[in-house]
C-alpha cells in the first residue's frame, strides 16, 4: 500500500499581545518606528551638543630646554611606555618565532626524525669510533645542525652526487670540504675513491684536462691552499690506498724535452721547477682504519709518505696494526744451510708475546718520528697491542719524546674498546693489562720530560669509566 503523505502545516505567528487599554499613544508610535529610523534618532543624538565627547590628548608643542627655563614653562610630562609583549624562549635562553607554539606531537615526532637522520650506526665495542674520533683545532658542523644534516645525507648519497654534482663540488667553501670528504668516507656505501678526492680538491678544468693520465704530471699545476684539515678515516683500506693519497697530494713531475736534442748542455739550460704540492697548508691529517680493515695498513708506505709531510701538525693512526714494514710475512718463515727455520720477516707470529722482541718496532717508530718533527698531537687510539713500544728501548732504536717527538702536547691512547657485561674473564684481564701499559707510558713520557721538554697531557681509559 503507499504511504500516506504528511502534509506540513503552514507556520503562522502568534499575534502579539495588544497594548493594555491605559497605554499612552507615544509608546504606540514608537514599537512602530522602523531600524532605520531608530539608527538616524541615534546618530542625531550623538551629535548633539549635550552629548559626552572623548577627550582628545592635548599636544603641547615642544620648546628648547634654554627657552623653557627662561620662561618657565613646565617639563612637558613623558609619553607613557609601551605595552611590552612578552616573549617567548626556549630552554637555551634563544628567542622563539612569533606565533603560538606549535603542538608537542609536532616538536616529538621532528626531533626524532632529526636524531635518526643525524646519526650514523655505531659499533657497540668501539668507544672511541671514528665517528666520534676527531682531531682537535678543525672545523666540524655541530651535531644535528642543519650543515650537518645536509653533509651526512650527500656522503649518503654519494653515487649520485658525484655523478650529477661533479662540476660543482669544487665550489663548495673550503671549510666544508673537509667535513664532506669525512662523511663520504665513513657513510657513503661505496667508500671515498680517489676521483671523489679529485673532484672536491681540484678545478674542474685541471681535472678533465689530465683525465686518462696515470702519472699524475698534470697536477702539478693545481694548488689549493685554503684547505689545511684532511680527513680519510675509514676510507684507507677500503676504496683509497694510501699510495695514491701520496701520489695525489705530491705528484711527481716528469722532465721532458722538447723538440731534438741538443748538441751541449750549454746551448739550453733549463731549470726543471719542483713539483707543487696540491695542499701546501695540510697540517691536519687523519690516517684512521676501520678497525675491521686493520690488516691493509702499510706501514712501509708511510713512511715514504712521512718524510713529504713536514708541515703535519696532528695526526691521528687509530686502529693502525703493529708497527711492521713486512705484515704479511709474519708466519713466514726460511731455512738456513744447517737446516734451521728462521723467520722470513723482522717479526714473526710470537716476536712480542714470547720473544718480547720489538726491534722492528721501534725502527719503524723512530723513523716516523724523525720525519714528523712537527707533530704536536697524536692518535694512537686502538693501538693497544703495541703502546708498549712507546716506551722500550733496543740500543739505539726507540721513541724519543724530547727530541723529534718533543713538541707533542696532545697523546690520545684510548683502547678502542671496553669490555661488554657478558665478556669472558679472558677479556678483562686484556683490558686491565691494556690500561696499565697507558698508564706506565704516561708515566715514562713525564719522565723523560721532566725539566727538559712541554708538559704533555695523555687522554686514555681510566679504570673507573
Amino acid at each position: 500500500m503507499p504511504k500516506k503523505r504528511q502534509h506540513l502545516k503552514s507556520f503562522k505567528p502568534t499575534p502579539t499581545a495588544s497594548p493594555a487599554p491605559g497605554a499612552s499613544s507615544n509608546a504606540a508610535g514608537k514599537s512602530s518606528r522602523s531600524v532605520n529610523e531608530l539608527l538616524a534618532n541615534l546618530r542625531h543624538a550623538s551629535l548633539g551638543p549635550e552629548a559626552p565627547r572623548r577627550q582628545l590628548p592635548i599636544v603641547t608643542p615642544s620648546v628648547p630646554p634654554a627657552l623653557r627655563q627662561i620662561l618657565q614653562i613646565p617639563e612637558s610630562p613623558l609619553p607613557a611606555p609601551r605595552r611590552q609583549q612578552r616573549q617567548r624562549v626556549d630552554n637555551n635562553g634563544r628567542r622563539l618565532p612569533a606565533g603560538p607554539p606549535p603542538p608537542r606531537s609536532w616538536v616529538t615526532a621532528r626531533s626524532g626524525a632529526t636524531s635518526r637522520q643525524g646519526q650514523l650506526p655505531r659499533s657497540t665495542v668501539n668507544r672511541c669510533g671514528l665517528v666520534d674520533s676527531t682531531l682537535p683545532g678543525t672545523y666540524l658542523p655541530a651535531s644535528r645542525s642543519l650543515i650537518d644534516i645536509v653533509l651526512r645525507r650527500i656522503a649518503a648519497d654519494w653515487d649520485i652526487h658525484r655523478e650529477f654534482n661533479q662540476y660543482y663540488l669544487y665550489d663548495i667553501p673550503s671549510h666544508l670540504k673537509s667535513a664532506l670528504i669525512r662523511w663520504i668516507g665513513i657513510a657513503s656505501p661505496d667508500g671515498l675513491s680517489l676521483d671523489d678526492l679529485k673532484l672536491i680538491l681540484i678545478p674542474p678544468e685541471i681535472y678533465e684536462d689530465g683525465e686518462g693520465e696515470d702519472d699524475g704530471s698534470e697536477y702539478h699545476t693545481a694548488v689549493n691552499a685554503e684547505v689545511n684539515y684532511l680527513d680519510l678515516s675509514g676510507a684507507l683500506g677500503r676504496s683509497l690506498s694510501l699510495k695514491e693519497v701520496s701520489e695525489l697530494l705530491y705528484p711527481s713531475k716528469k722532465q721532458e724535452v722538447l723538440g731534438e736534442p741538443q748538441e751541449s748542455w750549454d746551448e739550453s739550460e733549463v731549470t726543471p721547477s719542483p713539483p707543487r704540492v696540491l695542499l701546501p697548508n695540510l697540517t691536519h691529517l687523519s690516517l684512521a682504519f676501520d678497525p675491521q680493515l686493520a690488516s691493509e695498513a702499510s706501514w712501509k708506505q708511510l713512511l715514504a709518505m712521512s718524510s713529504k709531510l713536514t708541515t703535519i701538525t696532528h695526526l691521528s693512526l687509530a686502529y693502525w696494526p703493529d708497527p711492521c714494514l713486512t705484515p704479511r710475512a709474519r708466519l713466514s718463515t726460511v731455512t738456513t744451510p744447517q737446516g734451521q727455520s728462521v723467520a722470513y720477516g723482522g717479526t714473526s707470529y710470537y716476536s712480542h708475546s714470547i720473544d718480547h722482541d720489538w726491534s722492528e718496532a721501534l725502527l719503524v717508530l723512530r723513523l716516523l718520528s724523525k720525519n714528523l718533527y712537527a707533530l704536536e698531537f697524536l692518535d694512537l687510539t686502538g693501538c693497544a697491542p703495541w703502546f708498549k713500544a712507546l716506551m722500550l728501548h733496543s740500543e739505539h732504536d726507540f721513541v724519543d719524546w724530547v727530541g723529534s717527538w718533543g713538541k707533542v702536547t696532545l697523546l690520545r691512547i684510548y683502547t678502542g674498546w671496553t669490555p661488554g657485561e657478558d665478556a669472558l674473564p679472558s677479556e678483562w684481564i686484556a683490558y686491565r693489562e691494556a690500561l696499565e701499559v697507558a698508564a706506565n707510558v704516561e708515566r715514562h713520557i713525564r719522565t723523560a720530560r721532566a725539566g727538559k721538554g712541554r708538559i704533555i697531557t695523555v687522554e686514555r681509559n681510566r679504570l673507573d669509566q
